[in-house]
């Protein structure tokens, strides 16, 4: 394949950018202040050419083995949880400091896999990573080491950075690594191994190229062609490229030919809508007036409450609901941002007073554009 779709990186406008644990732990060694003082500025600078950014970040587990003098990752859940408890310590304070020299807020947020397979707590990571997206601050993420167990673990922190792009709906995730891409054969057991600048992040024939991970990292390759593929079902493009190379972020949304371009086979919006409409078994019916119908129709309008006439059905946040018109013909279908309880209280009216009947507003879109598909 020819590498001539580096100009989508140009063009993203929302990043994730995972670091994994050898690069931050300089293989082991302790944080890499320096190392990440480079990566924060990268950062900073992206953010001022108009970049969304987030942030995952690995290291507290090995950061932890550091400060206590463990030299082998430990095998026991609990040895895990302790380290990644003193480690996640030092590791947001380093970051913290650094964006802090340029001015820049941080949040960290610690999930675990419960947090994102729950259909309320997803919603409400997503709500709250949006929030601090628009107050321009930057999220630090990590999994919640702390606390989870074998049931609920990612796994690795690549699998937990695709699944974060598709959360906040991700244009790009770059994955900044220890190696400087892809190879069709692993290059630390063949020297003959050739880079691959660009790949289809479906093609099955990827795993088989992919070798296992090192001594601080539970990853390796193959955890991140899956993380690669996780992120294409949302039609977000990842780059696997080394993070020791100079200006490595700023050189990428250049596009700079560097490191391995995984393409999904949908851009963003189409994948979203796609899935949309592919749902044959919606939860629920949203009437609409006529004004709402020829908004949404012709002109590609968000649908708001003060264009409800009636709900039926029994769905709660984030479910596909069927928009119909009076009649009940579908036109669309979308993910709902209220539950049938709640839009029975603010149907017909104006956003602005959901508020003060509610007590809360999740969304002023009762369902928005991008989260509908016309039928």
């Amino acid at each position: 394949m020819t590498t001539n779709n580096r100009y989508k990186l140009k063009q993203a406008k929302r990043w994730v950018v995972k670091i994994g644990s050898a690069l931050l732990t300089a293989n082991g060694q302790g944080l890499d202040q320096q190392a990440m003082r480079s990566w924060v500025a990268q950062m900073v600078a992206l953010t001022q050419q108009g970049i969304e950014l987030v942030l995952v970040s690995s290291g507290a587990v090995a950061e932890g083995m550091v400060r206590m003098g463990i030299n082998t990752r430990p095998d026991s859940i609990h040895d895990l949880q302790a380290c990644a408890a003193i480690g996640q310590m030092g590791l947001v304070q380093a970051y913290e400091s650094h964006f802090r020299e340029h001015g820049r807020k941080t949040a960290q947020i610690l999930l675990t896999h419960d947090d994102l397979s729950d259909r309320k707590r997803y919603l409400n990571a997503r709500s709250t990573l949006t929030t601090l997206i628009e107050w321009h601050v930057i999220p630090v993420i990590n999994e919640n080491d702390t606390v989870a167990t074998d049931e609920i673990r990612f796994g690795d922190n690549d699998t937990l950075a695709a699944l974060v792009a598709n959360l906040v709906e991700a244009d790009a995730l770059i994955i900044l690594t220890d190696q400087h891409g892809m190879f069709d054969r692993d290059p630390r057991h063949d020297a003959s191994a050739i880079l691959l600048p660009e790949v289809r992040a479906m093609d099955e024939s990827l795993f088989a190229m992919a070798g296992g991970g090192g001594v601080l990292g539970r990853g390796g390759m193959i955890t991140k062609v899956r993380a690669a593929r996780f992120a294409a079902r949302s039609g977000c493009a990842t780059v696997i490229a080394s993070g020791s190379t100079e200006n490595i972020l700023q050189k990428l949304a250049q596009g700079e030919v560097l490191g391995t371009l995984l393409l999904p086979d949908a851009d963003r919006f189409a994948a979203r809508k796609q899935w949309l409409a592919g749902h044959l078994q919606t939860a629920g019916r949203v009437f609409l007036d006529a004004g709402a119908v020829k908004a949404i129709i012709e002109q590609g309008r968000s649908l708001l409450p003060v264009g409800v006439k009636k709900v039926e059905g029994q769905f709660g946040r984030g479910e596909v609901v069927a928009c119909v018109d009076e009649a009940g013909k579908q036109l669309a279908v979308g993910l709902s941002n209220y539950s049938v309880e709640e839009i029975n209280q603010i149907k017909g009216l104006p956003s602005n007073k959901i508020a003060s009947v509610l007590g809360y507003i999740n969304d002023k879109e009762l369902i928005h554009r991008d989260n509908m598909a016309l039928t």
